[in-house]
Formats: structure tokens, sequence, C-alpha cells
């Protein structure tokens, strides 16, 4: 089945978040005028406010805090992995010999 889930690009969001500032109208009117889902322009004005010049990155741009947090997860799957090889190390050779 075929994904009919319309993508806007910055650009698109920017000016309707302007459009609708200095228009006066309801946002639900400008939704309707300009064609886009109920409830994605005040979506978008979120993600600006709370963004700024992030905002609206596109699919697979990470901001800078994701991709810490992407590294620091890695870092710590090869951390445990390190760990997990040095206790059955260590369990090889403490078991007396015989």
């Amino acid at each position: 089945m075929k994904n009919n889930k319309k993508k806007y690009d910055k650009e698109f969001k920017l000016n309707a978040i302007r459009f609708y500032e200095e228009s006066g109208k309801k946002l639900s009117e400008v939704e309707e005028e300009l064609g886009i889902g109920v409830g994605n322009l005040s979506r978008w004005r979120r993600e600006l406010e709370k963004e700024k010049a992030e905002a609206f990155r596109g699919n697979g741009n990470m901001s800078e805090e994701q991709k810490e947090l992407y590294r620091l997860r890695r870092e710590i799957e090869i951390l445990k992995e390190e760990r997990e090889i040095l206790k059955k190390v260590v369990g090889m050779f403490s078991k007396p010999s015989k």
C-alpha cells in the first residue's frame, strides 16, 4: 500500500507560519486554505519556537544533541561488550587448574 502522506519542505512551512501570523485568520482557516492537514500548522509553530534555526531539518538529519546521544549509546554498547569479554576471560583464568 502506498503512503499518501504529504511532505512539505522547510520553506513551505516557514511561509505557512508567516502567512498565518500576518493574516489574522484562524489556524483552521489557514490550514484549509493552504490544503494542509488539521493540526500541522500548530505543530510546525511549536517546532519552530522550540528548535529555532534547527527546525524542519528533514528526514535523517539529526540535531547536534541527537548525534551526541547516538554516539554515547553506541559507546555504551561497545563498553558493555568489552566488559562481558573481560568477565569471561577472568572466569577462565581464575578456575583452579587440575
